[in-house]
């Protein structure tokens, strides 16, 4: 039995902790909030972010980082992608060299531009980061719904080892090398998805949604390759299976946010309504100043920047998109 720690209190920290511990794990949740702490040992159940889902007495919740890490022969970094930074540096001085932390965050930071596992390196150089990302939502994972997610991690051996941990008749796992385009598609998968959800919100139909999706792939797609990345793992679990679920799901709080600014809601009043992170709104920032820097045309990225941030009505970034000049759907096949 191995001793496992999931750093965060909310419905996908409680997911996943669920997922290792029926693994005959022994896990420790960590929250930085004492209150939520309180309200987990007493409810054993997140109300808000995970309603329905037990968590077992077996399981430990503390608010005592070192009790909760040491020893630990997995870290899971299920906090906000805004905390990321602040969590990996009070894990100095306490994790130890060759540490694996499997982050689970989705996101891009705001100033860097850096991935989650490129924060947590940078904070933490000593330690092994690894992405967990794929077509996943805790209230699906937390009632033993089949999901398939995939692993990247720089080491085989690594990326072997997590997959064992996690498992199980329910909750499979594939790896791979390539951990930087797993994490840029989880998280401009988020941006697309707000979009989608703005396309529902304005009341168009199935048709446009899809066109949203195919062409917000080929987006992801083009940004990652110039960043390094491989095109295979962007039609893969992470990038369209990934964007996929986000977009059409009742689950994701992006699409919700999307719904919601789509009736002529502000970021600020959907994100107060969704009462949860929004990832999309956190990373769309990023990614269109990503899109600028490698000189990528990412015209959806641009249009949900437009309506977040410069007050552009969604119904006229939508005609915009639409009406945009006619093009080849792939400049680079050609006619004999």
């Amino acid at each position: 039995m191995a001793k496992v720690t999931v750093l965060g209190g909310g419905g996908w920290a409680i997911a996943l902790a669920k997922v290792l511990h029926e693994n005959q794990n022994d896990v420790t949740i960590w929250s930085f909030l004492q209150k939520e702490v309180d309200e987990l040992q007493r409810e054993r159940e997140n109300k808000i972010g995970l309603p329905g889902v037990k968590i077992s007495e077996e399981i430990k919740i503390t608010n005592n980082m070192e009790e909760a890490v040491r020893d630990s022969e997995m870290i899971v970094m299920a906090v906000a992608s805004s905390f990321v930074r602040s969590t990996s540096r009070s894990l100095k001085g306490i994790v130890t060299k060759g540490q694996i932390i499997v982050d689970v965050a989705k996101g891009i930071e705001d100033d860097t531009f850096y991935t989650m596992t490129e924060i947590i390196e940078e904070e933490l150089p000593e330690c092994e980061a690894v992405v967990l990302s794929g077509p996943s939502h805790a209230e699906e994972v937390g009632r033993n719904v089949p999901t398939v997610v995939v692993i990247g991690a720089k080491r085989q051996e690594t990326a072997v080892k997590v997959r064992d941990m996690f498992a199980n008749k329910y909750f499979r796992t594939y790896i791979s090398p390539d951990r930087k385009s797993i994490e840029l598609g989880g998280s401009l998968k988020n941006v697309i998805a707000l979009a989608a959800g703005i396309i529902d919100g304005l009341g168009y139909g199935d048709n446009t949604e899809a066109a949203l999706i195919t062409r917000g792939i080929k987006e992801i797609t083009a940004l990652g390759i110039k960043m390094g990345g491989h095109s295979r793992t962007f039609y893969g679990l992470s990038g369209i299976g990934d964007l996929i679920v986000t977009c059409n799901s009742k689950h994701s709080r992006n699409r919700r946010a999307g719904v919601l600014i789509g009736k002529g809601y502000s970021l600020k009043e959907a994100v107060s309504e969704v009462k949860m992170v929004v990832e999309g709104a956190v990373s769309a920032k990023a990614a269109l100043a990503l899109a600028k820097k490698h000189q990528v045309e990412m015209p959806i990225v641009e249009a949900v920047n437009a309506v977040l941030f410069d007050g552009k009505p969604a119904e006229e970034a939508m005609w915009e998109l639409m009406l945009r000049e006619q093009t080849r759907e792939y400049k680079d096949l050609e006619w004999e």
